[in-house]
């Protein structure tokens, strides 16, 4: 209700809690039925990680340039995830314009909640992806230190 009693549609809000549903309900399938662009196993793409770590290390300690850069190519995982964080995005935008425009507050705050736990739900499992991924390069590279032990000089000697 505004001040002088007339009702006032939530617009904004609901559009943002739509918004933020989306974003949450999209993130939680990305996480759990993905991934959806055709991946290497993982002992292919271990394999090629140890190989590029040695051939790095062996142009370092011959002092040759390491190769340019390449850009990654993008798959469809790439383009949900943007999705989700676009989606989350515009669900907190939706969210506190209508706060900004004094719409009923449940619709707003569920907007920018639901925006921020997709938001939060992406990061906190890219995070624990992160963690893990590094700890199996880390065993991976423990795991090879005998084949590399020239390489990095007794690094994993005790």
């Amino acid at each position: 209700m505004t001040q002088d009693g007339t009702a006032r549609g939530a617009r904004l809000g609901w559009l943002g809690f739509a918004l933020g549903a989306a974003a949450l309900v999209l993130g939680i399938v990305v996480f759990w039925a993905g991934p959806f662009a055709p991946q290497p196993s993982a002992g292919v793409g271990l394999g090629e990680l140890a190989a590029e770590i040695a051939k790095s290390a062996a142009r370092s300690v011959a002092g040759r340039p390491q190769p340019a850069p390449e850009a990654p190519v993008r798959d469809l995982d790439d383009f949900l995830a943007i999705g989700v964080g676009l989606l989350a995005g515009l669900a907190i935008v939706a969210g506190v314009a209508a706060l900004a425009r004094r719409e009923p507050k449940a619709a707003a705050l569920s907007g920018v909640a639901l925006g921020g736990l997709a938001v939060g739900f992406q990061l906190f499992t890219w995070t624990v992806m992160l963690v893990v991924g590094a700890l199996v390069i880390a065993t991976l590279v423990y795991a090879l230190r005998d084949a590399f032990g020239d390489i990095f000089g007794g690094l994993f000697d005790g």
